[in-house]
């Protein structure tokens, strides 16, 4: 079996890469601990009975939002079991909101998640917080999906980034 060489060199913007374009992790051994608050966003549509039913608290599976909330938390603990390259973190805070939504956008009905992410580290949370918000909306769907096929999960991203050697990031 024959390897291609990427072109990619040791200045690739893309780190998870070395000068002869394999995947490797990234050494962050050398980098100061600071704190680090990544915060992402996303949401999930549904039927407007879905979102009452929610609300109401009478799911068949019990509190889908509080259900929701710890799957984002031990998504976020779990992310560098599921991500390959992302290093395994001491997480100081996770933090899930969500917002009933109808009508946020045109005609759109369901729930808004923010999941705030922090640790004191060499590396930063986004992806902490991104895999925190996937799961909290993934977990939903999955409680509702025997009365909304149709749900969708869209719009995730981080929307905040503080510490670390690029400072602020403000979507």
């Amino acid at each position: 079996m024959t390897s291609k060489t990427p072109e990619t060199s040791s200045a690739s913007p893309l780190t998870h890469f070395d000068a002869q374009g394999q995947a490797h992790m990234v050494d962050v051994g050398a980098k100061a601990a600071t704190h680090r608050i990544a915060v992402a966003t996303g949401r999930i549509e549904m039927k407007p009975e879905t979102l009452a039913l929610i609300e109401s608290g009478t799911a068949k599976k019990g509190d889908v939002l509080g259900i929701a909330r710890i799957a984002g938390i031990m998504a976020a603990k779990k992310t560098s079991d599921l991500i390959p390259l992302c290093h395994p973190l001491a997480l100081t805070r996770v933090a899930i909101e969500f917002e009933a939504v109808s009508a946020r956008v045109e005609g759109a009905t369901g729930i808004f998640c923010s999941a705030t992410v922090e640790t004191v580290g060499p590396t930063g949370v986004e992806m902490e917080a991104l895999t925190a918000v996937q799961i909290a909306l993934l977990t939903i769907y999955d409680m509702c999906k025997a009365v909304d096929r149709g749900m969708v999960v869209m719009d995730v991203m981080v929307t905040e980034k503080h510490g670390g050697k690029s400072g602020i990031y403000l979507r």
